[in-house]
């Protein structure tokens, strides 16, 4: 019988100064990990929290989308920690824009944002877990997939590349140890949501869900803690709609 326990783990967790990526790091240390805090800005208090559980953290700020960054960052926390066990791909943009406004530059910034970083983070510690014959990759989807949402083509396409990704990555290093697995939010109540979502869209999101409420950072923990766990062993290549039941597959 395994445990979900994350006890003598190191995760990287991207995007964890606020939101998802911050309630994620704190319970993966809850559970026992030391945590990589890979963010655009400084986070100290994400640090604060998870040294609060008694676990070690390190913050590293790196702008995802850059290959030198997130190089620089991985050989730093290599070098820290000695190797990372599990990577959370939590970094990315939600902005909504007319596709008439998109222009090919703005685009590209979407794209590297929300899907290129996750596979320069994986390039960067994929083979600390390769070498260890155990690891957790867990990628940050959309239910947007699902759904008919205007003004979001550039957004559903990265992160339509995002499940491409986790299915074709888990394939590649399933014979090291390593499980790749995606988790899906809905338009939730977190800094960034609520910073480029209306009220009233949140309220309608929250309408059409079997679970009438909207969405919170915390909502998504338990998911990707499964994920990240020996319990997730036999489970690889998915990607589960954490959204209240309003994407049902």
């Amino acid at each position: 019988m395994t445990s979900s326990t994350h006890e003598g783990r190191v995760a990287v967790v991207t995007g964890a100064g606020q939101g998802f990526g911050r309630a994620i790091a704190r319970e993966l240390a809850r559970r026992g990990a030391d945590i990589v805090v890979l963010d655009l800005d400084e986070a100290s208090e994400t640090v604060a929290e998870i040294e609060a559980l008694g676990r070690k953290a390190m913050a590293l700020q790196a702008d995802v989308s850059d290959p030198n960054a997130v190089d620089a960052a991985g050989r730093q926390a290599l070098s820290t920690f000695g190797a990372v066990d599990i990577l959370v791909n939590n970094a990315g943009v939600y902005p909504f824009r007319d596709f008439f406004e998109v222009d090919f530059d703005y685009w590209k910034r979407i794209q590297a944002i929300n899907l290129d970083s996750q596979f320069l983070t994986a390039k960067a510690f994929a083979p600390s877990m390769r070498e260890r014959g155990w690891g957790r990759i867990v990628n940050l989807a959309s239910n947007s997939l699902g759904l008919a949402v205007p003004a979001l083509a550039h957004y559903m396409a990265s992160k339509g590349g995002v499940i491409g990704f986790t299915r074709g990555l888990a394939t590649d290093l399933a014979p090291y140890g390593i499980t790749v697995n995606a988790v899906a939010p809905t338009a939730s109540r977190t800094p960034g949501g609520e910073a480029n979502i209306a009220e009233e869209v949140l309220n309608g999101v929250a309408s059409m869900q079997a679970i009438k409420r909207s969405g919170l950072a915390d909502d998504i923990v338990g998911t990707v803690c499964f994920l990240s766990s020996d319990d997730c062993a036999f489970v690889t290549g998915q990607t589960i709609m954490a959204d209240g039941g309003l994407v049902r597959l």
